[in-house]
């Protein structure tokens, strides 16, 4: 390649990395804009103040919006008192345009003062995913394909796809589009073939048709719904999830678990060995911050820690590392487990060094009526016994972080604000090495 062409690609690359400013979700262009008014309108004060002429165009019309003003005012007001009005609210626009903008690019690079770029690894409820993009972009989710039942399962039998359930979930959560387009990805259908399809799971379902595979899918599919972040899925694989049982049984399929109403012992993968996305280990190397869960416990947390590969790339991990807990026990799962029950059972299966943190809610359900429908379910809050948590060798966190409206479950905004302090309090020159295998 010529000089000249190498210069020209340097150049080309530099106004398109400029021109990323202006994606969907950076909260940029508003202020841009913003800022562009204000200095209209400082330099009509100017021009007012030093006694120019107005440009030919404005000169010939009839009457200007100043001069109205003026005659209206009863000649009260000046010309030069009106430039510098127009001058003073131009200047405060500015500096005000300039703060927020500056603002929104510290949010997505420096998320409380941190001076690290902050990459989130997250699995289970999408309410987390809705908290941290408000704070960044480089968020990447990876989620199970393992789901059987409903929308998904009926796709995964009658198509040979991937269950695309959970990744739908996760698309939404972190979507800048439109919000009539996220209200179409969640649209079920009702009556006929399609009834209690979601028009999401079809669409990534019908997308991987045409691409040929998952992964390829879901990026086009980021691209429609112009998400924040990527979601991958932790395998490529058509896995079955099967639990033993207390009683030395065994159930397979992850809907199946569930419904069996028993205590279950451990779950594991049919077939076993089953290879990850490199993709998904590359985003655990590379994170700043890993966060596990929150989510069902053994149908949604553990399996991702079935896969091979991925709980010695979080083992190596020298990022930060929180298991969420659930705030509310589920039936067919956690029934009476304490937090400490809930971290227990991911240490017997990834060990030390797969967290270093436990975010525990501490605050009881207030709304009575939500609490006698969760316990007619077999639900009850999770009781943060924080003792217990340190003796398994993890440093709990105890914060408020739930929310009461519809459903008790994680509060986005407070979440992803006890997240990113934890994160902002470990010094990035303090080397957390990687726990031996």
């Amino acid at each position: 390649m010529s000089l000249n062409g190498r210069r020209n690609g340097q150049v080309l690359e530099r106004v398109r990395l400029w021109l990323r400013w202006l994606e969907p979700g950076l909260g940029v262009k508003r202020w841009i804009a913003l800022m562009a008014g204000g200095i209209f309108l400082l330099s009509i004060g100017v021009v007012l103040i030093v006694n120019f002429k107005l440009p030919e165009m404005l000169a010939r019309a009839e009457i200007g919006a100043i001069e109205m003003v003026y005659i209206v005012t009863g000649h009260a007001i000046s010309p030069i008192v009106i430039g510098v009005v127009l001058f003073l609210v131009g200047t405060g626009i500015i500096v005000y345009g300039m703060r927020e903008t500056v603002g929104a690019i510290v949010g997505v690079f420096l998320p409380r003062g941190d001076p690290r770029l902050v990459e989130m690894i997250l699995t289970g409820l999408s309410t987390l995913l809705r908290g941290l993009k408000k704070v960044s972009t480089n968020l990447t989710a990876v989620v199970t394909v393992f789901d059987d039942g409903g929308s998904s399962g009926r796709l995964r039998r009658e198509q040979g796809v991937l269950p695309p359930g959970d990744i739908r979930n996760c698309l939404v959560a972190l979507a800048e589009a439109e919000p009539l387009l996220t209200r179409l990805f969640t649209h079920r259908f009702k009556g006929g073939e399609l009834d209690g399809h979601s028009f999401g799971n079809l669409f990534i379902a019908s997308m991987s048709q045409v691409t040929g595979d998952l992964e390829t899918a879901l990026k086009e599919c980021s691209k429609v719904l112009a998400i924040r972040g990527r979601v991958l899925p932790t395998t490529l694989r058509d896995v079955t999830l099967c639990a033993e049982m207390s009683d030395g049984t065994v159930v397979e399929g992850e809907s199946s678990i569930t419904r069996a109403g028993k205590t279950i012992r451990r779950v594991f993968l049919k077939p076993d060995r089953v290879p990850p996305l490199r993709d998904a280990l590359e985003a655990i190397a590379e994170a700043d911050l890993v966060i596990l869960g929150p989510g069902s416990l053994y149908t949604s947390v553990v399996p991702n820690l079935l896969v091979y590969g991925v709980v010695k790339a979080l083992r190596r991990s020298h990022a930060l590392k929180v298991y969420v807990c659930n705030v509310m026990t589920q039936h067919g799962e956690t029934r009476g487990f304490r937090a400490s029950d809930h971290a227990r059972v991911l240490l017997q299966q990834g060990g030390r060094g797969l967290f270093d943190y436990v975010l525990v809610n501490t605050r009881r359900p207030r709304n009575q009526e939500l609490l006698a429908r969760y316990a007619r379910e077999g639900g009850e809050p999770v009781e943060p016994d924080i003792d217990a948590i340190r003796a398994l060798g993890v440093r709990p966190v105890a914060e408020d972080v739930i929310s009461e409206e519809e459903l008790v479950r994680h509060d986005p905004r407070k979440i992803a604000t006890v997240l990113l302090q934890l994160l902002a309090t470990v010094s990035p020159e303090a080397p957390r090495a990687a726990s031996p295998l």
